[in-house]
């Protein structure tokens, strides 16, 4: 099973630690577009601050931001299960699950980012400011320069696996699965059942619904179909709806909760 997560804007600064090495990082056929993305986020907020706070989406008072987007190379780096801090991470407590579950977690989980382009919960990263709907300069829109890459090694990571993609719409436009891997894959959907017995999609707050499905999945076997996905999912106490994949798109899995 793959698990496609989006990062979070939110990110912890490593206490100590080496800088990243780029070359050990999961697929490491990214390597030169990693560089490229480095080097031109740091470039950039190098540069005026009003032009990079004003592409970056940042105020006056996140200049510390740009001052971790300078120091990429050089800052403590820490595996991004502690580098990624944001509610979805939050619910999902990594560090506090049983070893099994990490590892399996270790396994399962691709994180899709703006500035490496995917890696893994155990990929050591620094704390950098950069979202994946920027328009960076010497890039260009960052969708657009890691759909060729991601295209070129997501397939394979996720041959002959059922996908369960949680990302947000702005992540999911670095890769979109596609005929084979799309026919294994649904897309999920956090709903929230009101009183009246309606229920409504919810955006903003799934994320912590999200980290702890993603949890709950360790304590089921691993599932080899996207039915089987979907009976793990009902175990854990969610109300699901499975849409089958159909004509080379990618399925939907509606999770419907009454509390998020």
């Amino acid at each position: 099973m793959l698990i496609l997560l989006p990062p979070s804007e939110g990110k912890a600064t490593p206490p100590a630690g080496g800088p990243v090495d780029l070359e050990a990082l999961s697929f490491p056929t990214l390597t030169p577009a990693r560089r490229t993305m480095v080097d031109a986020l740091a470039r950039l907020s190098l540069g005026r601050p009003g032009r990079a706070r004003a592409t970056l989406g940042l105020s006056v008072r996140q200049d510390d931001e740009l001052a971790r987007n300078r120091d990429l190379l050089h800052a403590a780096a820490a595996p991004a299960a502690e580098v990624y801090s944001g509610v979805l991470y939050d619910a999902l407590a990594y560090q506090a699950l049983p070893a099994v579950a990490r590892r399996r977690l270790d396994e399962w989980v691709v994180i899709s980012s703006a500035l490496w382009g995917a890696v893994r919960l155990t990929d050591a990263i620094p704390p950098y400011r950069l979202s994946g709907d920027v328009t960076l300069p010497r890039v260009g829109k960052v969708s657009g320069f890691w759909r060729d890459p991601l295209g070129e090694v997501m397939p394979t990571a996720a041959e002959g696996q059922i996908v369960l993609d949680l990302r947000s719409a702005t992540y999911a436009r670095l890769w979109s699965p596609r005929e084979a891997v799309a026919e294994r894959t649904v897309v999920g959907r956090v709903l929230q059942r009101r009183p009246d017995g309606s229920v409504t999609v919810v955006s903003h707050h799934n994320k912590a619904t999200k980290g702890r499905l993603v949890a709950s999945l360790t304590r089921r076997s691993t599932p080899r179909t996207l039915r089987q996905l979907a009976e793990n999912l009902a175990r854990s106490g969610l109300e699901v709806d499975l849409v089958a994949p159909a004509r080379g798109l990618p399925g939907r899995i509606d999770l419907v909760v009454n509390d998020l």
